[in-house]
């Protein structure tokens, strides 16, 4: 019998009570392979939905990010929550009609983030950013199950490496409501300590940023309790594959095979 909906929001949920890492995919053969491997729940990833693609990330309509983690819920039984950039909107009342369309896909949890799109803005207003937050919250409030909504503070991504204000910014996001809170890009392990300290909800760490990754002991000692893949999984497939391609192109040869599953045992994986 399938899980319901309302099971795997409830299963995803009791996850944040002890630290785990949730795996990226982006598509749904890798969403099969990574529940394979005996990952308790997926994410999609912006950067992979628009890869797949042919695209930058952040250039994907809503409808193809909500396609793209259609997919995905579709392949595996695991729960599933969803990178929704800043909710493909400016005004709370489209963010919040982006919550409800992304539940309808089986989707049990997403992301919002407090970034703009807009170089020459990079970041939403703090009061901006937290009414969008808010009007999340209020429409994961309105779903008939319990689905994890995680507010994005961007400041190091987007050219404000400021932890002060990024901890401001991620308390707002607690009083508005957030299950889950998130700032990618943190420099160092001191940083995820006073980021997690200054919360009482759970705190999602990125991982995938080379240099400023660390192990999952590591990251639960300083206090994350999800630690999240971003694209790197993603990035780590077309590694291979541009390994693989280039030797072919420049010497005409095949010992990348030596390394590769066979195709027996990759079907073997992809079976439900």
């Amino acid at each position: 019998m399938s899980t319901t909906q309302a099971d795997k929001a409830a299963a995803f949920r009791a996850l944040h009570d002890r630290p785990f890492v949730i795996a990226n995919a982006w598509d749904a053969g890798s969403a099969r392979l990574l529940a394979r491997i005996g990952f308790p729940a997926l994410a999609t990833s912006s950067g992979a939905a628009a890869g797949v693609l042919g695209r930058r990330d952040g250039r994907i309509s809503r409808a193809e990010a909500l396609d793209h983690a259609r997919a995905i819920v579709a392949a595996t039984e695991l729960p599933v929550s969803a990178d929704l950039e800043k909710g493909f909107a400016d005004a709370p009342e489209g963010v919040a009609e982006t919550i409800g369309l992304a539940a309808a896909t089986g989707l049990v949890g997403a992301s919002i983030e407090d970034a703009t799109g807009d170089p020459a803005t990079p970041l939403f207003p703090p009061d901006q950013a937290v009414a969008r937050i808010a009007a999340a919250v209020a429409a994961a409030r309105a779903l008939p199950f319990s689905f994890t909504l995680t507010a994005r503070a961007e400041n190091f991504l987007r050219g404000n490496p400021d932890l002060d204000d990024t901890i401001r910014r991620l308390r707002a996001f607690e009083a508005a409501g957030a299950d889950v809170l998130m700032a990618p890009g943190l420099p160092d392990l001191d940083a995820v300590r006073q980021v997690c300290a200054a919360l009482s909800r759970p705190f999602n760490f990125m991982a995938g940023i080379r240099g400023k990754s660390f192990s999952v002991a590591a990251l639960a000692d300083a206090g994350a309790r999800r630690i999240s893949l971003a694209t790197s999984l993603y990035r780590a497939a077309m590694t291979g594959m541009l390994v693989a391609a280039r030797e072919v192109a420049s010497t005409g040869g095949f010992d990348w095979l030596d390394t590769t599953m066979t195709t027996p045992e990759l079907n073997a994986m992809l079976d439900p």
